[in-house]
């Protein structure tokens, strides 16, 4: 067996990085780290290896890449083979209230908050700006 630990990075990959980025970094939270360079930058090819021409950003210890080698007008699709979606875990389910007046201010396409008893949490999915599903978790209050 593979001793493995927890996940240290994952790369989506998104129509427009600017967009996604803005997104990312605007509402959820996360700092961008490494960006790739600009067009005609002399380090554009070699790091185009590692980027794909995107960024990389972090967020406590995750490690998020966005990579903007989609055809304009794709869409994520979660029943296609690959991700199916991706949960961020939060404090509390105030924390969550919270979430969905941010995305209604900012016309974020989001469910509703749902307990999921046998697992404790409370979960608020939504989507990135290209349909990947995203969903924010917390422990369900005790009480």
């Amino acid at each position: 067996m593979i001793p493995c630990g927890d996940i240290h990075h994952l790369r989506l990959t998104v129509t427009d990085v600017r967009r996604s980025r803005e997104f990312y970094t605007g509402l959820l939270g996360f700092q961008v780290a490494v960006e790739s360079p600009p067009p005609g930058d002399p380090a554009e090819a070699e790091t185009f290896k590692v980027l794909f021409g995107g960024v990389v950003m972090m967020r406590g210890n995750l490690i998020l890449g966005l990579r903007p080698t989609a055809p304009s007008g794709d869409r994520f699709d979660p029943d296609r083979v690959g991700l199916d979606h991706l949960s961020f875990g939060v404090a509390s389910r105030d924390d969550l209230e919270q979430a969905v007046a941010l995305f209604d201010e900012n016309g974020v396409p989001h469910g509703e908050i749902t307990t999921l008893g046998g697992f404790g949490i409370d979960v608020l999915p939504f989507e990135d700006p290209d349909g990947v599903q995203l969903e924010l978790t917390a422990p369900t209050p005790q009480g």
